[in-house]
């Protein structure tokens, strides 16, 4: 039976948009993420239009946007099986960006949703949904930051991950194993940079040089919510001094 709105039967939200995804995974390969994979998939899932309209507003897109969200997920519960404290910085790194992969094992999916994304109509969803995922795997690593390198942190990483799928899409080595080396040459450039900045906060002579452009640095706080997205400002503080803070 066909699930219509205000049912008394009707199934949960999350099971509704679960079966929505599912039944849409079957056509994304041939139609993308379309509004005929959305009609397919209301069809499949035996959910009437006007309920899945209400789960997924702009249909297809909002569908690429849940099958994203759904490999968080399951990349989250696998970080959580992990003990993560007993592994180097950049052994954790490697180890959450390689579970968010394998769990998309949908190629085809992915490359139709990298597509589409990639329209300018997107761009801000697409933005949003890399550094959401930079954001958790972060979060997951038991990152405590709250000043400027939380973002450049999650900049890093995002730029990681997001080269590290390109590189998937095409790899067909056994086992992907040319991927999760090049995931490890790219963690520990991005290791190396990191070294290199250290040292450069460390010096007494380049911290001078750098006095004024550090106090402005150390004036930016993280968001307070994973809801904010980079680049949202409060408006300027009244006092001196006071710290700019993300909305």
């Amino acid at each position: 039976m066909i699930e219509t709105l205000g049912a008394p039967d009707a199934a949960p939200q999350d099971e509704l948009r679960s079966r929505l995804l599912e039944a849409a995974l079957v056509n994304v390969a041939f139609d993308g993420w379309s509004d005929a994979t959305f009609r397919a998939a209301c069809r499949d899932a035996e959910v009437e239009s006007g309920v899945a309209r209400v789960l997924f507003p702009r249909g297809g897109v909002d569908l690429a946007l849940a099958y994203h969200e759904q490999g968080d997920r399951l990349m989250m519960e696998r970080l959580a099986l992990e003990d993560l404290p007993t592994l180097r910085l950049r052994e954790r790194i490697a180890r959450a960006i390689r579970y968010r992969i394998e769990a998309i094992d949908d190629k085809e999916a992915v490359r139709r949703g990298t597509a589409l994304l990639s329209l300018p109509q997107y761009a801000t969803d697409s933005a949003r949904a890399l550094w959401t995922t930079a954001d958790r795997i972060w979060a997951a690593l038991g990152d405590s930051d709250d000043d400027i390198n939380w973002y450049t942190k999650r900049a890093s990483l995002a730029g990681v991950y997001a080269s590290t799928v390109l590189y998937w899409l095409g790899d067909e080595s056994d086992g992907n194993k040319d991927t999760w080396s090049f995931l490890d040459r790219r963690v520990a450039d991005v290791m190396r940079l990191e070294e290199a900045r250290a040292r450069i906060t460390g010096n007494p002579v380049l911290k001078r040089v750098f006095v004024v452009p550090n106090r402005l640095l150390a004036m930016v706080r993280a968001p307070q919510s994973e809801e904010s997205a980079p680049g949202q400002w409060a408006e300027p503080p009244t006092t001196p001094g006071a710290a700019f803070r993300h909305r």
